[in-house]
């Protein structure tokens, strides 16, 4: 199995592009599933997460071609999709266990054909993330629901959803999306209240617009879709990933480094996380290609935050910004607000020297002068960017096991990473 071997203490410097975002690119690959045409989406990322759904989605009838690899650092790989005919709608256990997205396809075969029957999903292990919303809401919309041996069996009496009101009680990116794609045709008109408003909902619905949808309050926390007979094809470029963007930003702060990030409205859609950023002393200027990213402080000063749904500071970021606090000149405290299991990584950080206290959802961490390689286990998709991260910082080599947590959600990380000097291998025969 590979691990990524690091050398800390070397400064990141030079250009870091960062790729299409993996959390909106699933569900617009998905939203393929809508239209018998073809839905051409560009600025992919090369992640396992994209591998994986590309192969459920053939499973469902998808034709798939590869208009365009990505070979190159700065480009993303540009895909069809064109679904004809939907040829199964069943979505299996194999394949959905492996990555929670999966779930997403149910509200679009059940939109396109009456019925679908989903595996419950898998993913990373970061706590109790049930899919009640998603089911409730199409519920709300005239589905029958079953659950059985592990699948979810939804069909919709008369071969089509309604239109109605689906109230979130809480917010929830994976059910917003869900509805969303099924509302487009449905009969009549559906709101959707106390929506999400992830910037990657925005795409999605930006997408399906452009594919013939009709939905308004964008951004907002109420989502008006008026359903049509059909959708038609279009051709649409994935957002830039504002958590990669995040946790580079911090990689080139904790490095004492001068990092120019290349991607476009990068500051305006990681928001939440670029100002707790520049309360611990990071600076962002904005430059035609991207934003260059730099520590305007002699020592990173402690922060203390919560984990708040869209505008706010992003679950997906606590791991990173932890990382980032080790070494501050004091102490933070971060809460956990979004999963109940999502400190998996704090043991690893205390292997390697940093100073952390748990109680509950909340860890109090004391910035400490400096943390020790040492070998260290990566338990979450995030977790394992936040022991990266320390590994560029830390006194002799740090080896991060389990790295195919990585794969899932950092394109190419070693390349880019090396390509601003940093000292980091991937190896098989590394590997334990």
């Amino acid at each position: 199995m590979d691990r990524i071997a690091i050398t800390g203490g070397y400064r990141l410097e030079g250009q870091l592009p960062i790729s299409g975002a993996k959390n909106a690119a699933l569900p617009l690959m998905c939203a393929s599933l809508l239209t018998k045409e073809t839905l051409t989406l560009s600025n992919l990322p090369h992640l396992a997460d994209i591998k994986t759904l590309k192969l459920l989605l053939e499973g469902h009838g998808v034709k798939t071609t590869v208009e365009n690899e990505g070979v190159n650092l700065s480009e993303g790989q540009t895909i069809s999709f064109e679904t004809p005919d939907i040829t199964s709608t069943v979505a299996p256990y194999d394949i959905v266990r492996k990555m929670r997205a999966s779930i997403l396809v149910l509200g679009p075969l059940l939109a396109r054909e009456g019925e679908a029957t989903v595996s419950l999903p898998g993913g990373c292990a970061i706590g109790n993330r049930p899919i009640d919303l998603h089911l409730k809401g199409f519920e709300e919309m005239g589905a029958k629901i079953e659950l059985e041996e592990g699948y979810v069996r939804a069909v919709a009496p008369g071969g089509r959803l309604e239109g109605g009101t689906v109230h979130f009680p809480t917010v929830s990116v994976g059910a917003t999306e869900n509805i969303l794609m099924a509302a487009t045709l449905a009969s009549g008109e559906t709101i959707i209240d106390n929506a999400a408003r992830e910037p990657e909902i925005s795409d999605l619905a930006n997408c399906l617009n452009a594919m013939g949808a009709n939905i308004s309050g964008i951004g907002t926390k109420t989502l008006t879709v008026k359903g049509v007979e059909s959708l038609h094809g279009a051709q649409y470029a994935v957002m830039p990933d504002r958590i990669e963007a995040g946790s580079y930003a911090v990689a080139a702060a904790m490095t004492r480094g001068e990092v120019e990030l290349l991607g476009h409205d990068l500051l305006d859609v990681m928001r939440g996380t670029a100002g707790v950023l520049k309360q611990a002393g990071v600076g962002f200027k904005q430059t035609d290609d991207g934003v260059i990213v730099t520590l305007e402080r002699d020592k990173i000063k402690g922060v203390d935050v919560s984990t708040q749904p869209y505008p706010g500071f992003p679950t997906d970021m606590q791991a990173q910004l932890m990382a980032m606090m080790t070494i501050c000149d004091s102490a933070s405290v971060i809460n956990e607000t979004i999963f109940e299991n999502r400190f998996m990584h704090v043991p690893e950080l205390c292997r390697m020297g940093a100073d952390i206290t748990m109680h509950g959802s909340t860890a109090i961490v004391r910035g400490v002068d400096g943390l020790l390689g040492a070998p260290v286990m990566a338990t979450d998709l995030r977790a394992s960017m936040s022991l990266v991260l320390a590994g560029l910082v830390a006194d002799r080599q740090t080896f991060v096991n389990r790295i195919y947590h990585l794969d899932r959600g950092y394109e190419r990380l070693v390349e880019k990473l090396s390509a601003c000097g940093a000292k980091i291998i991937r190896d098989a025969n590394l590997g334990i």
